[in-house]
């Protein structure tokens, strides 16, 4: 317990100061006015205020990842929370900050146009293909999670398919209707009810003194599975996520200042984190260590999970409220993934969104094909989603690494976490059954020659940026 209470108390202290930190690095100018004002187009691009930014930009980031993950994650230990705190402040917040704020800076232009600009025309294609494809199976999976977790609260009442028809028919109309028609008017209600659910799981946990297991040099060292890279790729929404990249612009393009930028996407970070927390500590505490676990994750996967410990913690109506909670949570980034997907199509093609046909289009072919990948093993699906997810975030420090370089600011911030990811995304690749298969040890030494070549050409690329007059050079002139 001593454990769970100091990481939910390191990762609030985290945002005060950390987060003021990289406020501080970044600099934030509140004259420049916002993509909100400067390019709104009443779709999009149209001004929102803080506090509902703030509560859209969780939901969005969200999903069952923090939920799933961490579930996952406990079967590792308590080590998991040492990820979870210190991947929250140190990588997946300033990850999300400063997508969002150079997203802000730059017409709130998605991953892919932010990579062909920092890290050249090449990153642009390779990180649209690889955004679209991450959304793609965020989309699927976030159909595919809810629908099983309805499925169960109904008694299979309700039959899978019709289950699945309803909500993709919801994302159709969330993805294509301007952003505060239902985003903005439903996602600080169903906000609301994600945060009650989880502090009502973390209250329950602390007042029945649940036995919450505590991190110890004895238990760093999990026999079940090697930690490296597996922890990091299976707790990946609680602590870094990539497709937080692909959501932060949505919200880019609402934000009236560039000052709220901490609180919307550093803070909310930190909220993820908190919830990842929660969720981690339930799993291990209530399943009598990892056997038990594993036995209910082999029979019902992490969705069995989620019932098992909303209803023995907060009783049958408030277990109810809870389920309906999670259930929420993958919903409303589902359909902001596949929102997403549609404006970087978009953007990449340069085609106008303001009329209903554009977006149409763009949109039916997208969910064609996730309603084909529903009939994947979710098991798989999540392997190739945490793959794809940690390279996005991998891209995405990389983008924030050359921005500070070239602003001649602390770019440390941003290039320590990427340095770290992009071994543990190539050693992933290299030694998972998904990837090549190669033994662990002959999985490291290869991913540690990638992620030198990977950091030698940043610095190779940052030196020759500081030469050439790039856009950036007349965007610091007017934002210093």
């Amino acid at each position: 317990m001593i454990t769970f209470l100091v990481s939910i108390a390191i990762l609030i202290v985290g945002y005060f100061t950390y987060g003021k930190y990289v406020e501080k690095v970044f600099g934030v100018n509140t004259e420049r006015p916002t993509p909100a004002y400067s390019h709104s187009d009443g779709v999009d691009y149209l001004p929102m205020g803080q506090k509902r930014n703030s509560l859209i930009q969780l939901l969005n980031i969200a999903g069952v990842g923090p939920i799933f993950g961490p579930i996952l994650g406990a079967l590792y230990g308590p080590v998991a929370f040492l990820w979870i705190v210190l991947g929250s402040i140190f990588a997946g917040a300033v990850h999300d900050y400063l997508t969002g704020m150079i997203s802000i800076r730059n017409r709130g232009a998605h991953l892919p146009e932010l990579a062909g600009k920092f890290l050249g025309k090449v990153m642009k294609h390779v990180v649209n293909a690889f955004a679209i494809l991450l959304l793609v199976l965020v989309g699927t999976v976030f159909v595919t999670a809810p629908a099983d977790l309805i499925h169960n609260l109904t008694n299979s009442w309700l039959a899978l398919p019709l289950i699945l028809t309803a909500i993709f028919a919801y994302y159709l109309l969330a993805t294509m209707l301007p952003i505060d028609k239902i985003i903005g008017r439903f996602y600080p209600i169903f906000g609301a009810l994600l945060l009650i659910s989880a502090i009502g799981v973390g209250v329950s946990l602390i007042v029945t003194g649940a036995p919450i297991p505590e991190l110890s040099l004895t238990n760093m060292h999990p026999d079940n599975a090697p930690i490296f890279p597996l922890l990091f790729l299976t707790i990946s929404c609680g602590a870094l996520s990539g497709f937080h990249a692909t959501q932060s612009p949505i919200i880019s393009r609402t934000t009236q200042q560039e000052k709220q930028g901490r609180r919307i996407f550093y803070g909310m970070m930190i909220a993820e984190g908190v919830i990842a927390m929660i969720w981690a500590a339930a799993a291990m505490s209530l399943f009598n260590g990892s056997g038990g676990l594993n036995e209910i994750l082999a029979n019902g996967g992490p969705a069995a999970v989620v019932s098992e410990v909303s209803v023995s913690m907060l009783g049958a109506v408030g277990g109810t409220l809870a389920v309906i909670g999670v259930i929420i949570l993958p919903i409303t980034s589902g359909d902001t993934a596949f929102r997403s997907a549609r404006m970087i199509i978009a953007d990449y093609l340069k085609i106008s969104q303001r009329k209903v046909s554009s977006r149409i289009w763009i949109a039916l072919p997208m969910f064609a094909i996730s309603f084909a990948l529903t009939r994947i093993d979710f098991t798989l699906l999540w392997r190739y989603f945490s793959w794809a997810n940690q390279s996005t975030a991998v891209i995405a420090l990389w983008v924030g690494a050359m921005y500070l370089f070239l602003s001649r600011k602390n770019y440390w911030i941003a290039a320590i976490p990427a340095t770290f990811m992009t071994m543990a995304t190539f050693t992933y690749i290299v030694n998972a059954p998904i990837g090549f298969a190669l033994p662990l040890n002959v999985s490291y030494v290869i991913a540690a020659i990638g992620t030198v070549i990977v950091v030698t050409a940043f610095f190779i690329a940052a030196r020759r940026g500081l030469n050439k007059d790039i856009p950036l050079q007349e965007e610091l002139k007017t934002t210093a």
